[in-house]
């Protein structure tokens, strides 16, 4: 499979082309035209995502912890994927992980169907994830169990919430923002982990590259800045205080 992703890195560019054409003829479709009623099948998919999710995460952790543990982390941003994980179960389910971004590219079928806003935030980050995990992984990034790990687990949570949003049974005692710090906390590691690769990519016999490192740490920081912005439109103290103020400005007159 590898061999086949190696030789064909046509796939993830013909796959973001038709991604950015039904994104725009997608709301041109559906405009004049009534919102599917889809629950049942987002449903299905946001728990589909949520168990493969987790599942991965428990494959990949382990992996992770022990790997950092017995090489050092400056050793292991060098070192090449195929020594440290090879064939393994954690190998395999990297391979999976890079496979699921394609797949997941319908999650925007469900927002456009629906007639949901689609935020820049959204089908950016849809792009962007999908080319990278695949450049990353056929030119054998080191870090690229640690990014694995850390999307399954927030991947794992906010996929099973979305699941019980489309079933309508929001559990009250769960704050969403907190999928959002989480996102936010991803990004900064994730930013971390490429900076620190960036000391270690002219050791010899290293496998990070420049240019792999570049991508990512861009990718990463774009992220930050697109996932705190959300949240503080959507939490901030500031963005409360403006509402309140429009919600009386509109009392009073």
């Amino acid at each position: 499979m590898y061999d086949w992703m190696h030789e064909n890195a046509w796939f993830p560019l013909v796959c973001v082309c038709i991604y950015l054409v039904g994104i725009v003829m997608g709301p041109m479709y559906m405009e004049h035209r009534e919102p599917y009623v889809m629950r049942k099948t987002l449903a299905a998919w946001n728990l589909a995502l949520s168990i493969f999710s987790w599942i991965g995460l428990a494959r990949t952790l382990p992996a992770t912890v022990h790997n950092l543990y017995t090489y050092g982390f400056n050793n292991y941003l060098c070192m090449d994927p195929e020594n440290s994980i090879g064939a393994s179960a954690a190998g395999m389910w990297c391979l999976f992980f890079v496979l699921s971004k394609p797949a997941e590219l319908f999650d925007t079928f469900f927002i456009v169907a629906h007639k949901k806003n689609l935020m820049l935030l959204h089908w950016y980050h849809h792009v962007t994830v999908l080319l990278c995990t695949w450049y990353s992984f056929v030119t054998h990034s080191p870090p690229g169990l640690i990014y694995s790990t850390i999307n399954y687990g927030v991947h794992a949570v906010m996929y099973f919430y979305y699941f019980l949003m489309a079933i309508k049974c929001k559990p009250k005692w769960f704050n969403p923002k907190w999928i959002t710090v989480a996102q936010i906390i991803q990004m900064v590691i994730g930013s971390v982990v490429s900076m620190a690769a960036f000391s270690v990519v002219q050791k010899e016999g290293c496998w990070a590259t420049f240019e792999n490192n570049t991508g990512i740490l861009i990718m990463y920081v774009s992220y930050f800045f697109l996932f705190l912005q959300f949240f503080l439109q959507r939490y901030g103290y500031g963005f409360k205080v403006s509402a309140a103020k429009t919600k009386l400005a509109n009392k009073t007159e």
